[in-house]
């Protein structure tokens, strides 16, 4: 196993070998594992949730949800698509409690192999893009985009009109885009 220093949070996910060891049982692995996806799971979580305590908890939830059911993961290739989904679903979850208090949550969908290997690279490059805007627009995209929130909705949790909302989206929304742009090497249309 590689040293964790500075840099670690943007460091690659725990191994195919260690996340198999873990999948079998293996104690030592599933701690290894726990320890080396928490710095992934929280950067998702703050990216994806609207506030840094739902983000604090999204993120405990997925770390034991990893714990306990290790053992379901069909594939180890399928880590981080799979952690992704759960901190996803609990921050989609906590949103809707917020919004929507007796609304069912849906099932955590595990994601196959081919879909990770897809998605992993999409995924950090549409994180990054987001967690570079500032705060105000970066909860108005995750709450109206990702959570997928009605517009008043947001506007009414934030305290804004909705006027000030669709405008903090807009500004969210063309960062977002002209991120990725420049992550592509492509010039914005």
């Amino acid at each position: 196993m590689h040293q964790k220093g500075p840099s670690s949070a943007r460091s690659s996910w725990p191994g195919d070998e260690l996340v198999a060891a873990a999948q079998n049982g293996d104690e030592a692995s599933i701690a290894a594992l726990v320890s080396g996806a928490h710095p992934h799971v929280r950067r998702f979580a703050f990216t994806l949730c609207a506030s840094s305590q739902d983000a604090e908890d999204a993120a405990q939830e997925a770390m034991i949800v990893l714990f306990r059911k290790i053992g379901t993961l069909r594939a180890a290739g399928a880590l981080a698509s799979w952690m992704f989904q759960i901190v996803r679903h609990e921050c989609l979850r906590r949103a809707r409690a917020m919004v929507h208090r007796h609304e069912p949550s849906p099932e955590v969908v595990i994601p196959s192999a081919e879909d990770d290997v897809l998605g992993k690279l999409e995924i950090e490059r549409v994180t990054a893009a987001i967690a570079s805007l500032p705060a105000d627009q970066r909860r108005v995209l995750i709450m109206r985009d990702v959570q997928g929130l009605p517009g008043g909705a947001v506007a009414r949790s934030l305290g804004l009109s909705t006027t000030a909302m669709k405008s903090r989206l807009h500004r969210a929304r063309a960062a977002v885009r002209a991120g990725l742009n420049r992550q592509n090497g492509s010039t914005p249309e």
